[in-house]
């Protein structure tokens, strides 16, 4: 992404143009991050107590059961909102889809075993093991530059 910055001093407030061929995920996540639309504080349910989960402290979130929760060091939270939602208020360098159900946070993953044919196997720092589904083995093997 290309990154502009014109001086003009009979502007009185800054206005910002996205220039693009064609409104892609990152152009609507850019254009929410700068009117502010959606908003970046994640709430979880825990004991009929509602905390504010800092995303750094996300382990991982997965969808069961047609609830959605976040797992932390703390505990496993129950969301109200949807795993897509999560994923578009989530860091997209650090958090990364690995099925249709979960999103992991790459910074607490502990290792990947790609010993399984047309898999991976996800251990992550709380002990949790998962796996990434066929769908997005491609994309994973990206990430980590395989």
């Amino acid at each position: 992404m290309q990154v502009e910055i014109k001086i003009d001093q009979s502007c009185v407030e800054p206005k910002v143009i996205i220039l693009t061929a064609a409104v892609t995920e990152e152009v609507n996540r850019l254009a929410d991050q700068l009117t502010g639309g959606t908003p970046r504080l994640i709430s979880g349910i825990r004991n009929e107590k509602i905390q504010v989960l800092p995303p750094e402290d996300l382990i991982r979130v997965y969808a069961s059961g047609g609830k959605v929760f976040a797992v932390t060091a703390q505990g496993e939270y129950t969301l109200r909102l949807r795993l897509y939602e999560m994923e578009q208020r989530l860091d997209h360098k650090q958090f990364v889809r690995i099925s249709n159900s979960e999103i992991i946070n790459m910074k607490k993953v502990k290792s990947f075993d790609l010993s399984i044919t047309a898999t991976i196997c996800v251990e992550l720092s709380d002990g949790t093991t998962t796996y990434v589904s066929r769908r997005y083995v491609s994309k994973i093997k990206t990430i980590l530059g395989l």
